[in-house]
């Protein structure tokens, strides 16, 4: 195998959750241009409907399945779905997640309780879920998608759920990877910087001084640069690579 067939997936099914916007469906653009089929597990299925048919007008096998990732069953009944009708999984990218924007004395039980449910609780659902598929199968990779929040405090904005839910994304998935290695499955996380995206408003000018001039490269990055990481830990050319946090950050956490 060459090192570009390396990072081919041909013949391989991934699924994206939360893949119908921002990184999600950048992430799922890249798996179809790499070879995979995709299906997008999303709570709104007309709502991804947009991103199912660019994927097929680039030539990519997609659909959209539904399931809320705080739902432990929902999201097993998704993983018979998405069996039947691709015949198996090999890539899980847990993508879906939220953020709360709010100093800690001022959240509420139920804002701390979002957070953690969908971007902990989620993860946990989906890779126990879709990990016994694989783990029956033989193997499978997974890639959990943290933050560099799991390592810095961010500002001028307070996140505290957020960043401590993405710390546990990060220490989940290393102790998956360790226990799941003899079952053939990889498992590991992308750690962005700021993107812009729905959730970081990247653009707005009280933000600059700590978003973009504090970024060694003084400029925030776009979906389409961190999608091909994904490509990367979810293909053959990581196949030595397990229980790591690969960070892509423009230099951010070096200060």
């Amino acid at each position: 195998m060459s090192v570009l067939e390396s990072f081919g997936l041909a013949g391989r099914v991934a699924v994206v959750t939360g893949g119908n916007r921002g990184l999600g469906r950048a992430f799922a653009r890249a798996l179809g241009e790499a070879g995979a089929s995709v299906a997008l597990l999303v709570r709104d299925v007309d709502g991804a409907a947009p991103t199912v048919e660019e994927l097929e007008a680039r030539g990519t096998r997609a659909r959209a399945f539904r399931a809320d990732v705080t739902s432990g069953p929902e999201v097993q009944r998704a993983v018979g779905e998405i069996v039947d009708a691709f015949g198996r999984i090999d890539i899980l990218v847990n993508n879906a997640g939220t953020c709360v924007h709010r100093p800690a004395l001022e959240v509420t039980d139920a804002e701390w309780n979002e957070v953690m449910e969908t971007n902990v609780t989620g993860v946990w659902h989906c890779c126990q879920a879709f990990g016994r598929h694989m783990a029956q199968r033989g193997g499978g990779t997974i890639v959990n998608i943290g933050s560099m929040s799991a390592l810095i405090v961010n500002r001028p904005q307070w996140q505290p759920a957020y960043n401590a839910s993405k710390a546990a994304v990060h220490h989940l998935t290393r102790s998956l990877a360790a226990e799941w290695a003899p079952l053939g499955i990889r498992v590991n996380a992308l750690a962005p910087g700021y993107v812009k995206t729905e959730m970081a408003p990247v653009d707005e000018p009280r933000f600059r001084q700590h978003w973009i001039d504090d970024v060694p490269m003084r400029r925030y990055a776009t979906p389409e640069e961190i999608a091909p990481s994904v490509v990367y830990l979810a293909s053959d050319a990581s196949a030595f690579m397990t229980g790591s946090v690969l960070v892509i950050d423009g230099g951010y956490t070096a200060f």
